[in-house]
């Protein structure tokens, strides 16, 4: 049995990673707004609700899938300062890429949320933010996995009196239950909404007054003059000129069905392409979490983030063969390596080229970085939104005065201007955050993501077998236990490698376990129920029964609505 049911509704549903922010985006649409103005509302509270794992002024992700068909993405990924020095880091910095201002990228998220609405809403800036200005202003309840984060990450806050005076109040770790106030981002987001009721009645100049605030005016004064303070590259200049683009979406059969991802200026093709490996390989006939279904699970991963590592980077700069990747004649090739009685046990080499050298880390466990949140949702009219913001607060110093922390998300480039994934100005890093749909043969529609770090694919990927091939609902397949390869460079600094390391939930069998461990994987015991196995949030619309089911992953404070 799951520890909570799957919800049903015959109206709308929303998932989301905490539950005031499902609780806004119903809100809304029980106000009369769509999945696009409810999917931002919750969007914008979740960079207030958990402030450790998301920034209001990080990055933002957005996948619609509108009720005729259409599906876009909106790229809410900021580029590097245009001024930056491509060498900076392989220069003065030894390859590294230092905490600080030195890794902030364009701040995107506003500008996403902002784009969404004013393609698709039908509500003011003003309207979805309300939640989380009042969520900053009156505070909200510290929860558990906030109070765990911020006490695992106290010596980096306090290296900022602006970070120590939002996150160790009262000069100590905040406490579960106690209230969590942070009046400076209200004002600031309390200002983008005054300029956008100021604006009058027409609601796409009230949009762009919104957004002028945060990228022309006051704000991005503040951001850049706090920047060069503390010697970063972010311009004036930059801000200005920002726009999330619409990116072309990703997209394959499967079992009659059609997965969809963003493009390879973030990891989701890499669901894609361990979905298709699998297919290859084979794993439709096989029992769920038994050895073998583990085994084949981690080493099409494995072979899948090993291409992502040696492929994926900003389309605008670098040319990804996403089609030659995804082709079945390079699958059937990538998938003749798997074999069932021995794990890889490295990354796997690229095919047509020579393999690089990667050292392993010497580390017990792989770096924790805070990460990313999720929130989907589906409305009465069969409109579908999946996002996944992030950026977390310990490593990059708050904006006095504005409780923002612009984008770090520099942490996910290479400091080597080589890599596809490296340093270059006006350059997209390559993100992790990597929203999803699946459209059913049926003719549905699931959105789904989770946070993660380089856990989100494989947990997405563990999740959709579950619903799609072992017939679980929703909430049983989100419950169910975990693995996660961490066989490939992590895609956060210091880029950390284990070769072979397979991380399980201890409710996989002990027996399972073992022989996961005698086909050679690493592997490390999580506790039975563990955040860092991701928080998959979904929403599945079923157009044969008329009801729209949604689940939420209890290893986070996350939460589903629907009625």
């Amino acid at each position: 049995m799951s520890h909570r049911p799957t919800v049903y509704g015959t109206r709308h549903a929303v998932s989301a990673g905490h539950y005031l922010a499902a609780s806004a985006a119903f809100s809304i649409l029980e106000a009369g707004g769509n999945a696009i103005d409810a999917g931002c509302a919750a969007g914008i509270a979740l960079g207030v609700l958990q402030p450790d794992l998301v920034n209001v002024a990080g990055v933002a992700p957005i996948m619609i899938r509108l009720a005729s068909g259409e599906v876009e993405s909106i790229a809410g990924l900021g580029w590097w300062p245009k001024t930056l020095p491509a060498d900076l880091f392989m220069r003065e910095h030894n390859g590294t890429i230092p905490d600080g201002v030195l890794r902030t990228v364009v701040p995107a998220a506003p500008d996403a949320w902002i784009t969404a609405l004013r393609r698709h809403g039908t509500m003011r800036f003003a309207d979805v933010a309300s939640y989380a200005i009042r969520y900053a202003a009156e505070g909200f309840a510290v929860y558990p996995l906030l109070a765990t984060s911020i006490a695992a990450h106290e010596h980096e806050y306090r290296r900022w009196p602006s970070n120590t005076a939002i996150f160790l109040p009262n000069d100590r770790v905040p406490r579960p239950g106690e209230k969590f106030v942070q009046s400076d981002l209200a004002r600031t987001l309390q200002y983008m909404a005054d300029q956008d009721r100021a604006a009058g009645a027409d609601r796409a100049a009230g949009l762009q007054a919104a957004h002028a605030a945060f990228y022309r005016g006051d704000i991005a004064r503040e951001i850049v003059r706090f920047q060069q303070q503390e010697g970063g590259y972010l311009s004036l200049d930059d801000l200005a000129e920002y726009h999330s683009p619409i990116e072309p979406v990703v997209r394959r059969p499967w079992r009659g069905h059609e997965v969809v991802t963003c493009g390879p200026w973030c990891q989701g093709p890499a669901l894609l392409e361990a979905l298709a490996l699998l297919e290859r390989v084979g794993i439709a006939g096989l029992l769920h979490n038994s050895a073998l279904y583990l085994h084949r699970i981690a080493e099409c991963v494995n072979l899948a983030m090993a291409d992502r590592e040696y492929h994926f980077g900003d389309p605008a700069f670098v040319d990804v063969p996403i089609d030659y990747l995804l082709d079945p004649a390079t699958i059937a090739r990538r998938a003749a390596a798997v074999r069932d009685d021995q794990a890889f046990g490295a990354m796997p080499a690229p095919l047509d080229r020579p393999a690089a050298e990667y050292a392993a880390s010497s580390a017990a466990l792989p770096k924790v970085e805070a990460d990313t949140s999720y929130c989907c949702v589906v409305d009465r009219w069969g409109n579908a939104f999946s996002a996944t913001p992030s950026d977390g607060s310990g490593n990059v110093p708050v904006v006095p005065g504005l409780g923002i922390t612009p984008s770090g998300r520099g942490s996910q480039s290479r400091p080597d201007p080589r890599h596809p994934a490296g340093v270059a100005p006006g350059k997209r890093p390559r993100l992790t955050p990597n929203p999803a749909m699946v459209v059913t043969a049926a003719g549905g529609v699931m959105p789904f993501g989770t946070p993660g770090g380089d856990v989100q694919t494989q947990a997405m990927l563990q999740v959709l077998l579950n619903i799609f091939q072992h017939g679980m609902e929703v909430q049983d397949a989100i419950e169910a236990p975990r693995v996660a390869s961490y066989s490939f460079p992590s895609s956060f600094a210091p880029f950390e490698y284990f070769p072979g390391r397979l991380a399980a939930e201890a409710r996989i069998d002990p027996a399972v376990r073992a022989d996961l461990a005698a086909r050679g994987h690493e592997v490390k015991e999580w506790p039975e129920w563990t955040w860092l196995a991701g928080s998959v949030e979904a929403v599945l619309r079923d157009p044969v029964s008329g009801m729209t089911a949604a689940g939420a992953d209890p290893r986070r404070p996350a939460y589903a609505i629907a009625v």
